[in-house]
């Protein structure tokens, strides 16, 4: 999932940098093509890897050059609208699938259906091109994923005697509640926790409680067909809401998740994880570099699979992508180095510079990518559960999070507002904001 940074001066600087873009024909001098390359890269292995694949395209392809333009995660939707329309949109945009829907819907992506290599069609699965699938075409190459994993204090938890999980065998919703109420102590008896079970950072609340919710059946938006088409219904049901509601009954009733947690982004748990305050916190794949980065010599972590539903350890992703401006008079050549970029070898390389796992089928065989060390293994098998993030393709769904589910789920989560509040907010609210996006 996206990962923001977290200055306002990184995102006024790339809105000057796209300022600067623009695919508008006016970019061929002497028979060679010059296209901007807009990267969201933003940690050091990753931004290097990106600028040493640059380099390498420019060095074999002397007709096409390409600009490395470094961008930022923060408000990337609201850059690149305005550049869209200012005309000012670079040729190739590293993006999230999620933030595609309504760019595709606007004409502002080019459809890469008939400009897509069989090899490359062929290298990534189906549910990962179904990501990027909407409105009868293709708007982008999906080329890294990240699952949501668990990351433990193995100490503690053998301390406590409890077993290990895999991903062939992952512990259930029920077994993780019981679990973290078992590694909740007061240990000095003064009637204060001084380790809680899990820390569940819901800064961020929306994306990983709908992407979760996969694990117990759930399905928040289905399309419906009816008199007028297809349309995107939200629904919120036992088997929506059923994480949710364990979230909530762990920071409000069996108080094994602390309620400070809850404004916190996921690197903020990271201290109190390595002091011990918390035995388990929930992150997203790439977050593993910063615990190898920051954690004591002498500390002992574990990355785990989120816990199993009905529907076994499934979550949504939503992958990131390389898309191409429907304004470039050079679609070929951009879809030439997106395939380049794309390339077994280079995906793996992008991956591993981002801590993040390819959706290649051949870079996935990497063996740095299948190791034990720092859970690269474990990834590499939850990747086989996981399927595209219900939210994908929905029109309305930046608004509809925003400005609907972020405080409905965050009002739930800290005991403000019941079930029904919440299930009011996402579905009855949430639904007009939808049906706005499909007249």
């Amino acid at each position: 999932m996206r990962r923001k940074l977290t200055t306002l001066a990184a995102g006024a600087a790339a809105l000057t940098l796209l300022a600067g873009c623009g695919g508008n024909g006016d970019d061929t001098a002497g028979g060679k093509v010059t296209l901007d390359y807009l990267s969201l890269a933003w940690q050091k292995e990753s931004i290097d890897a990106n600028k040493k694949l640059v380099a390498q395209f420019n060095k074999e392809h002397p007709n096409v050059q390409v600009k490395y333009v470094q961008g930022s995660w923060d408000n990337i939707h609201d850059q690149l609208l305005t550049s869209f329309e200012g005309g000012e949109a670079p040729d190739i945009i590293h993006d999230e699938a999620y933030d595609l829907t309504d760019f595709a819907y606007g004409g502002y992506l080019a459809d890469m259906t008939e400009l897509l290599p069989a090899d490359l069609k062929q290298d990534i699965p189906k549910p990962s091109w179904d990501s990027v699938s909407m409105n009868g075409g293709v708007y982008g190459v999906p080329f890294l994923q990240e699952p949501r994993m668990m990351i433990a204090n193995t100490k503690l938890l053998k301390a406590a005697g409890i077993r290990i999980p895999t991903p062939d065998k992952p512990w259930t919703w029920d077994e993780f509640e019981d679990i973290s109420k078992k590694l909740t102590k007061d240990k000095n008896g003064d009637g204060s926790t001084d380790q809680y079970g899990v820390a569940w950072g819901m800064n961020e609340p929306v994306n990983q409680s709908v992407n979760l919710s996969l694990s117990t059946g759930g399905e928040i938006f289905t399309k419906d067909k009816t008199d007028d088409g297809v349309k995107n219904k939200v629904h919120y049901g036992p088997d929506e809401s059923a994480v949710a509601q364990l979230i909530n009954r762990q920071v409000n009733k069996d108080h094994t998740s602390p309620k400070s947690g809850l404004s916190m982004k996921g690197s903020d748990t990271l201290p109190g994880f390595f002091a011990g305050r918390y035995a388990m916190v929930p992150l997203n794949f790439s977050f593993r570099q910063q615990v190898a980065q920051q954690a004591p010599d002498d500390f002992d972590w574990e990355v785990l699979p989120m816990p199993a539903g009905k529907d076994g350890i499934t979550q949504g992703v939503s992958p990131q992508t390389l898309s191409i401006s429907e304004d470039t008079e050079h679609k070929k050549a951009a879809m030439d180095f997106i395939a380049y970029m794309s390339e077994p070898d280079h995906m793996a390389e992008l991956a591993k510079g981002d801590w993040m796992l390819p959706t290649g089928k051949e870079a996935m065989k990497d063996p740095a990518i299948n190791r034990e060390k720092y859970g690269w293994g474990a990834g590499a098998a939850v990747s086989k559960s996981l399927k595209p993030s219900p939210m994908l393709g929905v029109r309305g769904y930046p608004e509809w999070s925003d400005k609907l589910a972020t405080p409905a789920y965050q009002r739930f989560y800290n005991g403000d507002t019941d079930l029904e509040g919440l299930r009011k907010s996402l579905v009855e609210d949430g639904q007009r904001v939808l049906n706005r996006y499909q007249r």
